[in-house]
């Protein structure tokens, strides 16, 4: 005969197994509409990124018309605006346009442009980088070639000489940027870039005479406060 305590965990093992094969029906349920839902999500954004062009053209026309505005969005962006060395910025005043593409399928990939006037440092009049899934699936990056004026190379080391002109630690050129192809899945400045200067870059353009209001408006505050404590002194004395 049989042993009762045997039986009950044979029987509680098989109710165990029939219930894991169970989750796993409902979970590849659960993963057949999280694809769906992907699937959708893909056609939305492409559909809105499609009526987005017009728009982005139309405000590219009008930034032109801003002297500096690009510069300034990039020197008043906290991350992108510790990776500029004093260089940088001067030849950034040159740059009248960016663009950022995505692609078709968006989840491919995505190409930053950046147009730029005549400058002393080089001759391209457009500076790309792009990124996209190599035929494996891995994240890569290629860029634009930046053909440097003699002696204006930004990513090459100064000499000793500018070195102790610059008072200081020389800073890795934000140019360098463009060659750095090293983790394309952890490019922080693309993204950046990407995600957050080009959806709005207005916010940031205006970011510096918004923290001047801002401490305009304490100054008055402080002084306020400072002239109430005057008279209360005053009305104490005089008591």
């Amino acid at each position: 005969m049989a042993n009762p305590a045997k039986l009950a965990k044979l029987s509680a093992e098989s109710e165990q197994q029939e219930a894991i094969e169970r989750i796993d029906e409902v979970q590849n349920d659960i993963d057949r509409l999280n694809e769906q839902c992907s699937d959708e999500i893909l056609k939305v954004e492409q559909k809105y990124n499609k009526q987005r062009q017009p728009h982005f053209q139309k405000r590219s026309e009008l930034i032109a018309k801003i002297p500096n505005f690009w510069v300034t969005a990039f020197v008043n962006h906290p991350q992108v605006s510790a990776l500029l060395n004093e260089d940088d910025e001067e030849a950034l005043q040159s740059l009248t346009k960016v663009e950022v593409q995505e692609f078709e399928d968006i989840k491919s990939g995505y190409k930053i442009n950046l147009h730029f006037d005549e400058n002393p440092f080089f001759e391209n009049k457009v500076i790309f980088k792009e990124f996209h899934m190599t035929e494996t699936g891995e994240p890569s990056s290629k860029s634009t070639p930046i053909n440097w004026k003699a002696g204006k190379d930004l990513t090459k080391p100064k000499s000793k000489g500018e070195k102790k002109r610059s008072h200081g630690e020389q800073q890795e050129s934000f140019f360098a940027w463009f060659s750095d192809h090293g983790d394309a899945a952890a490019d922080e400045i693309g993204e950046v870039i990407k995600d957050d200067i080009w959806p709005n870059p207005l916010q940031y353009y205006l970011a510096s005479e918004v923290d001047e209001e801002g401490g305009e408006e304490g100054e008055g505050e402080g002084d306020e406060e400072l002239e109430g404590e005057e008279e209360d002194e005053g009305d104490e004395d005089d008591a």
